[in-house]
């Protein structure tokens, strides 16, 4: 969502945002652990199947060894359980369910303009589950990532595992004039270490030329198909060229019109403008075909023939259903930084600070637009196309990981069942990452990533968030439930809550040193 930063690539892709405040040391998390068990939980396994449970789950340093169903639900356990040695940590999470560790297929690290060091985003993705995240542009700068990836992956910051993918041309002093150009630039960033691209736009040679060599790499693609180049690229041109998945949703409803060529902008539309922007995109879905019509059925059908992926976001825009909701979340109080907060507010200068003047049919236009593509989406995954869950949080009031949960929603909002929400939360992100043999669902011999929470998430996401789940007790008070409990990367327990306590307290010490008025 950097709108910024689209520009400047079709100008000078030199030029980037300053990097932030990299994460510092880890001091949080206890192990990986020679031998750890986790007691009688409730699994949620991640690729489809419905929990099972008590189960005991066997970790030995940061693999899962053995899951062993121990009994049944509502009677004591009398089964013979996975036996303990002086190396064994236990953990009873009797009545506990847990799930693989969730995925962020487009999370960005933080940047200069929102005042987000990387220690507090990092520390809200690991708070609220997300044990793996696809870093879409790296626009930090591809070595500022990537030294982030390699530190996470000897797990020596607090943080999720990071795939850095970098921004088409991002690093070049001078646009691209040939396609000998694009490989070598793709060849340069492969060894640098990317894993992938993401494009937002150019001439249709370069991005083939692109996707091509990064094949050659084991790379993955992906992209934003902006307005500015989506009449001549498309997600059903895209996809045929070979990328990988798409992000947002532009570019499906262009590949369906039937009547048109370009989008309907009325004639003092100006692209610079985020109000524009926003309020036109909010009436493209209803210029495409209609569900059920041959051109939605073909195009559905092609998609998912090439084994593209949709990576959807739907909570980055929800703000544009629905302003109010977005500005008043419970977690703006104690979970939002100041600098982030500002960024948010109405700035001409500000990537998706676009509430110039919003009003009611904004907004109604918006409630019509999510229908139709909510609908396509579900649609999509119904006739076997994958869909993943990404958040693209710090923008347009979403917080870095109450925003995912928030996805988690809005998927079931769409039609998915929640056990289809945790498998493109889960296994389906680990597909497209070529991952799935590692992480995405909880099984002998994966990555020890794991969610545990004391409350179904099945039977309501909204204990997942970090403010919990506003509830009335049986003793007629109103409580808070206390979100996820722990969340376990590479076998490491960290605890939720602490990591909350510590975002918190870094928006108060922020708070502090504003200027008093």
């Amino acid at each position: 969502m950097r709108r910024l930063l689209v520009t400047l690539f079709f100008a000078t892709p030199c030029l980037l945002l300053a990097a932030i405040q990299p994460a510092p040391d880890r001091q949080q998390g206890e192990g990986p652990y020679q031998r750890l068990i986790l007691r009688g939980v409730t699994l949620i396994a991640g690729h489809g199947a419905p929990p099972i449970g008590p189960v005991d789950i066997v970790i030995e340093k940061n693999r899962i060894a053995e899951i062993r169903v121990v009994g049944n639900p509502g009677v004591p356990i009398k089964a013979q359980r996975p036996a303990v040695d002086k190396s064994t940590k236990e953990m009873d999470l009797e009545g506990y369910f847990v799930l693989p560790g969730f995925i962020d297929l487009h999370g960005h690290l933080g940047g200069e303009a929102q005042g987000t060091p990387a220690e507090y985003v990092l520390k809200l993705w690991l708070a609220h589950g997300i044990t793996t995240v696809r870093e879409p542009g790296s626009f930090n700068g591809l070595r500022w990532t990537v030294d982030h990836q390699k530190r996470s992956a000897k797990n020596a910051i607090t943080a999720p595992r990071l795939v850095p993918y970098v921004g088409f041309g991002m690093g070049r002093e001078k646009p691209f004039t040939n396609v000998k150009q694009v490989r070598d630039w793709v060849d340069e960033v492969a060894d640098d270490g990317a894993k992938g691209i993401k494009f937002f736009g150019a001439k249709p040679e370069f991005i083939q030329a692109a996707i091509t060599q990064a094949k050659k790499h084991n790379m993955g693609t992906t992209m934003h198909h902006a307005q500015i180049d989506v009449v001549r690229m498309n997600a059903r041109i895209s996809a045929n060229m070979g990328l990988t998945s798409m992000e947002h949703w532009y570019g499906l409803p262009e590949a369906l019109f039937e009547d048109q060529v370009i989008q309907d902008y009325p004639s003092d539309y100006n692209y610079q403008d985020e109000q524009h922007r926003f309020s036109e995109a909010g009436n493209l879905w209803l210029q495409a075909a209609p569900p059920g019509s041959n051109k939605w059925n073909e195009l559905r059908d092609e998609l998912i023939s090439l084994d593209f992926t949709l990576n959807p976001t739907f909570t980055i825009y929800e703000a544009s259903r629905d302003l109010m909701r977005e500005r008043n979340a419970d977690w703006h109080k104690d979970y939002t930084l100041p600098s982030l907060w500002k960024f948010f507010e109405p700035n001409r200068y500000a990537h998706g600070s676009y509430w110039f003047d919003w009003t009611t049919q904004d907004e109604i236009n918006w409630k019509n637009n999510f229908q139709r593509w909510m609908t396509f989406v579900n649609d999509y995954k119904n006739h076997g196309g994958r869909v993943t869950t990404g958040s693209d949080s710090g923008y347009i009031y979403k917080v870095y990981g109450f925003g995912y949960i928030r996805e988690l929603e809005l998927l079931q909002e769409a039609g998915f069942h929640p056990l289809e929400v945790i498998k493109s939360a889960t296994i389906n992100g680990a597909e497209v990452l070529n991952m799935a043999d590692q992480i995405g669902s909880i099984e002998v011999g994966k990555l020890a990533d794991m969610v545990i929470v004391k409350e179904n998430p099945l039977q309501n996401f909204k204990v997942l968030y970090g403010t919990g789940h506003f509830k009335l007790s049986d003793e007629n008070q109103p409580i808070r439930t206390h979100g996820i409990r722990y969340t376990i990367k590479d076998g490491i327990v960290y605890d939720a809550q602490a990591l909350l306590s510590d975002v918190r307290e870094m928006v108060k010490q922020a708070k502090q040193q504003q200027p008093k008025n």
